[in-house]
């Protein structure tokens, strides 16, 4: 029987930052993904990373090839594209990177500190005894194997291959709602000449040209960009793919452009999990809905995620208990850290995604929220609008005080349930009732 202390079921950002971190506290780690060694990393993404994040992990910051674009702030376009938002701040400051170089450095990092790389390797199914989770089955070309361990940490992004496959006693969410999943489609290309301020990500609001979501174009090295598109997964939502060459890719700026790579996939708009964890289980990154949900950045919560779980790995076994009791604090430390900002972003884009492109375009060209609003929303911190009387008069004139009355209501909710999240239970006992106020505010703000 092959056994180890933990095992971790995927090679991305979590699961490398929860395969060196395990390992380096001296814990015997097995990593398993199913691309080879040479193709980890390689990943359909934005690509960009705040520099906030490698100051919070002590991670050197990407350089070299790896490096692809340092990015100074972000121009949001409102849907007529007559207004746009400078936003900038030591909180966006950040890079582009070549997400599989990246990938690449992450994976050097968790086996240099000892973790055991099964690559090529396909987890089937999670192996569970009397409600806890022991262990995986695994599959490398023909041979399938029973790989067991004390704690698994599923960090199989939006397979979730374990997630799914939990029977419902074990008490985690096993799939999100459709309307909480953007799809994805972008490429990188080579423009004729670069765009101008290539430090700038680009972001564009268009209901009409993505629904539920927006397209990007973000500049990467020399003339290259990334660009993409990402709808809202609700009953009939268009194909992303043909609503970027639709839209997007034939505006003059890619005239003459040519394709690197292209790809697409599915990214959580969501706050994340309200329990993570299960004896013998923890859930990482993409699996845990562990995203902003404003812009489905997810590489740098996913790497914060990964980091307090090899640790908290680390202390449940010297304490002799995996059981949900013994993994609990992962949950509270990133939902207090980082959840609780994820939980105001989320109550934040399900109001953008009931506004009309009408409703934007006057709220973005009155300043109704501001840059620095933007900006301030966008680090988690708390959003106090400041509506001038000029600026109700004005909007009582053009009919749209309720598009006030509406946003000082969403106001309110994000600070309630910041405020909600950062006292999340410290023993899974507090769950059900925190659970039900969670819900209960997210519902007022579906309503808005």
């Amino acid at each position: 029987m092959v056994r180890f202390d933990v095992i971790v079921v995927g090679a991305g950002t979590a699961g490398c930052l929860a395969a060196s971190s395990a390992a380096e506290e001296g814990l015997n780690v097995c990593l398993i993904d199913v691309k080879s060694k040479e193709d980890i990393g390689r990943k359909v993404c934005g690509d960009a990373i705040g520099k906030h994040h490698f100051d919070n992990l002590g991670l050197k910051y990407p350089s070299g090839e790896e490096l692809e674009r340092k990015v100074e702030g972000v121009f949001i376009y409102s849907p007529d594209r007559k207004s746009v938002f400078e936003v900038k701040g030591e909180g966006l400051h950040g890079f582009v990177v070549n997400r599989h170089l990246f990938g690449q450095r992450l994976l050097k990092k968790a086996l240099e500190a000892g973790a055991d790389l099964h690559d090529s390797t396909r987890v089937v199914k999670p192996l569970i005894k009397n409600g806890v989770v022991i262990g995986v089955k695994a599959k490398k070309g023909s041979q399938v194997e029973d790989l067991y361990a004390s704690i698994v940490i599923d960090a199989s992004g939006m397979n979730a291959v374990i997630r799914r496959n939990l029977p419902p006693e074990l008490g985690i969410e096993k799939e999100p709602e459709k309307e909480d999943v953007i799809a994805c489609y972008r490429e990188i290309r080579v423009l004729r000449e670069q765009l101008p301020e290539p430090e700038y990500l680009r972001i564009y609001l268009n209901s009409q040209v993505a629904p539920g979501g927006y397209y990007w174009i973000f500049p990467e090295g020399e003339n290259k960009v990334n660009v993409g598109l990402g709808v809202a997964m609700r009953k009939g939502f268009p194909n992303p793919k043909a609503q970027l060459y639709k839209y997007v890719l034939s505006q003059p700026l890619f005239e003459g452009s040519r394709v690197i790579h292209g790809g697409g996939g599915l990214v959580p708009t969501r706050r994340p999990l309200d329990r993570m964890v299960s004896d013998g289980l923890m859930l990482v990154g993409d699996v845990a809905f562990q995203v902003n949900p404003l812009h489905g950045g997810g590489i740098g919560p996913s790497m914060m995620a990964g980091r307090i779980a090899g640790k908290v790995a680390a202390e449940a076994l010297e304490e002799g208990d995996v059981s949900t009791e013994g993994l609990w604090r992962y949950g509270v430390e990133y939902i207090r850290e980082y959840g609780a900002k994820q939980a105001g972003l989320d109550v934040f884009r399900t109001f953008l995604q009931k506004l009309s492109d009408e409703e934007l375009n006057y709220g973005m060209r009155n300043k109704l929220i501001t840059e620095e609003d933007v900006l301030i929303t966008s680090m988690g911190d708390e959003l106090k609008l400041n509506l001038t009387e000029k600026i109700v008069r004005l909007f009582r004139n053009l009919g749209k005080i309720d598009l006030i009355m509406r946003l000082r209501k969403l106001v309110d909710l994000m600070n309630e349930i910041r405020d909600h999240y950062r006292v999340y239970p410290s023993s899974l006992t507090g769950l059900a009732s925190w659970k039900t106020k969670a819900l209960e505010i997210m519902e007022r703000a579906k309503a808005i």
